[in-house]
């Protein structure tokens, strides 16, 4: 008898992949996904630690579970992810009703725990998995996550990523290679190599030599990454990027501060001098490259001569955009037991300059690309017009396409088109088609 599952994913790209193989491996179950969790048999709260905010949103979800469960005794709860590999049996101690918990190495068991015969807590370390390869129920007919390689050996002072995604353990080539090639002959178009660090790929080959591999399977026309750590940037990788033609010309290369004290004191590995020379390198080398970036605002130590700094260096390098967040301390981090922790009230202060700065940047940068022609890659209608269609130029700005028929060939999903930018805005794009398609 079939049943149907629903799972609330939480934080980043990498748990989206991570709720997608949950799919696949359920469906072999003859599980189906629903959107209701009214209607589920089984729900998943797959979930993020990286900052406070994301687990008290997580804890809140879980309460409302509770009257559910009452009214629905044979309903199974399940708690994945970051916090569950953080937490362990803590979150059964503090919510019975649940009744299983699995961290991210430990999806394989998942078929184990919903027919009870695998232990109510995984979270073992599993140094296979960068060799099991798991069935994926995909969100998306045209883009693909692809993971690369799990966990990180950075161990940034703020962070908590290595002790619930562990050590890194990259996944041989060939399998990769196997994995693009078989959606290549799906119709994917692009595909999004997924690592916490994915410029420290190391397996048979190194991260530019797995992309040059990549760049060869016929049928895919864009690859992008996500996330480069600025410490180990190669130049080697600025050439593959600028050389090959299938690497989209976009990174995301998170600076965290313009302040090398605060910089240090996160543990980042680099200066501020050290990646602003190599942003200057890689836009040398690659042209009109993307640059997008994460910064954190009040970090402990932080004073107001270091906020400066970061606002100096979002003025000085022009990210296209970045995504900022106020520093959220987590267990098991340094950081958290720093001295001189700031007020939210001052965190907010410097979130809000920070984020004003970058709005006024991009706006800025964005307007500069009215009257050029871009590459679009359709997905489809815009979600909030039913008369434009949308997609994504290579430096991975949104584009909103107006006046466009669905049903021809160049309005089809998956179509490569030429667009002429005719506006720029704080967010996105918006064009129209020119007469020359791909």
């Amino acid at each position: 008898m079939a049943k149907t599952v629903y799972i609330h994913t939480f934080g980043c790209q990498m748990n989206v992949h991570d709720s997608e193989k949950m799919l696949g491996v359920l469906q072999q179950d003859r599980y189906s996904e629903t959107d209701d969790p009214r209607k589920a048999d089984l729900i998943i709260f797959n979930t993020c630690s990286i900052r406070q905010k994301a687990e008290q949103k997580f804890y809140t979800q879980l309460g409302r579970t509770k009257s559910l469960k009452k009214r629905k005794p044979e309903i199974k709860i399940a708690v994945a992810g970051c916090i569950a590999q953080q937490e362990g049996v803590n979150i059964l101690k503090r919510a019975p009703h649940v009744d299983f918990v699995f961290g991210p190495q430990n999806i394989h068991f998942l078929h184990g725990l919903i027919s009870e015969k695998a232990p109510k807590v995984a979270i073992e370390d599993n140094p296979e998995i960068a060799i099991r390869e798991l069935p994926v129920k995909r969100d998306n007919e045209i883009k693909a996550w692809v993971t690369i390689m799990y966990g990180c050996n950075n161990f940034c002072s703020y962070c908590v990523v290595p002790y619930t995604r562990g050590r890194e353990r990259s996944r041989p080539s060939e399998n990769i290679y196997s994995e693009v090639k078989e959606l290549a002959e799906k119709s994917y178009k692009e595909i999004t190599l997924l690592g916490q660090n994915v410029n420290s790929y190391r397996s048979d080959t190194d991260f530019p030599g797995l992309l040059r591999m990549l760049n060869g399977v016929g049928g895919i026309e864009r690859i992008r990454f996500v996330t480069s750590h600025p410490k180990d940037l190669s130049e080697d990788l600025m050439e593959v990027m600028s050389e090959l033609p299938k690497v989209c010309e976009h990174i995301h290369l998170p600076l965290q501060s313009g302040s090398s004290k605060i910089l240090k004191l996160m543990n980042r590995g680099y200066s501020y001098e050290d990646y602003l020379h190599k942003v200057l390198i890689l836009r040398a080398k690659v042209s009109g490259i993307s640059i997008t970036s994460d910064i954190i605002a009040g970090f402990p130590g932080e004073t107001g001569e270091d906020h400066m700094l970061t606002i100096k260096a979002l003025k000085e390098i022009e990210f296209d955009g970045i995504f900022a967040f106020k520093f959220s301390p987590r267990p098991h981090t340094k950081a958290a037991e720093m001295e001189g922790q700031l007020s939210e009230d001052t965190k907010s202060e410097r979130l809000t300059e920070i984020l004003k700065v970058q709005e006024e940047i991009t706006e800025k940068k964005n307007r500069l690309l009215e009257g050029t022609i871009q590459e679009i890659l359709i997905e489809g209608h815009s979600k909030t017009d039913e008369e434009r269609l949308t997609g994504r130029t290579r430096s991975n700005k949104i584009v909103d396409i107006p006046g466009i028929d669905p049903e021809t060939s160049s309005g089809e999903k998956g179509a490569l088109i030429n667009v002429e930018i005719t506006r720029g805005g704080h967010h996105s794009l918006e064009g129209k088609p020119v007469e020359q398609n791909y």
